[in-house]
């Protein structure tokens, strides 16, 4: 295969982005110049390589998820070139990262869907966490509580309230993601926030709502009417 230096120039990803602007290059084009090199041993390209990270994950979001090793099983990707991916990838996340900050007011589950979601919603494992609010609902810091399956050995109202009354929190909000994408509450997640619930009405801590990301979605228990 030709060499993408030996392309036309104006099928070049560098140059192309450079006349037309990045929103004309595709998915593959644009993870090339991330690549930046190809593999000389298959004489494949960077947009070939692009191209076959594409194939093997099916889109850029799964490909985000996608560990170094992972990556390094695809032919001519190594530790440098998967490095770098992650690398654009945590970027992207960050860059989109706009999660509540200390003294910032929580108003509606959609202010938790839209601070966490892009943190979240890649993550291979549950996450649990809790934001700890004062009496006007302004975060003080955020917990996290565990990771792994949530289950209630796991999330302990010992746990989830020590940190609570540490910091004098006047009401708290739980924040957990479904790996599987889909944020539909399961029964222990209804059975693990009813039992937080009635410990915080017992302590005077207002548990405002339990909000479960997914990808691309997000459920409120308060708005269901569970809490």
């Amino acid at each position: 295969m030709r060499r993408i230096k030996d392309w036309p120039a104006d099928e070049r990803p560098r140059e192309k982005l450079l006349a037309l602007g990045a929103e004309k290059l595709s998915d593959a084009e644009l993870l090339a110049l991330i690549i930046r090199t190809g593999d000389p041993g298959s004489k494949a390209s960077a947009v070939d390589l692009a191209r076959g990270l594409l194939s093997r994950f099916g889109s850029l979001r799964k490909l985000a998820t996608a560990g170094i090793s992972e990556l390094c099983q695809q032919p001519g990707i190594g530790p440098a070139k998967a490095a770098e991916i992650q690398a654009l990838f945590q970027i992207a996340r960050r860059f989109a990262d706009t999660r509540l900050r200390p003294g910032v007011a929580y108003r509606s589950s959609q202010d938790a869907y839209l601070h966490f979601h892009e943190r979240l919603c890649d993550y291979r494992r549950e996450v649990f966490l809790a934001l700890l609010l004062d009496s006007k609902n302004r975060l003080i810091r955020e917990v996290q509580i565990s990771e792994g399956s949530l289950n209630s050995s796991i999330v302990h109202p010992r746990e989830v309230f020590a940190p609570v009354l540490r910091e004098s929190a006047a009401a708290v909000l739980f924040i957990h993601n479904h790996p599987s994408g889909d944020p539909t509450p399961s029964r222990e997640d209804i059975e693990i926030t009813r039992r937080l619930k009635e410990v915080g009405d017992l302590m005077g801590v207002r548990v405002l709502d339990h909000v479960i990301i997914g990808n691309g979605g997000y459920v409120s228990l308060a708005d269901r009417g569970l809490l």
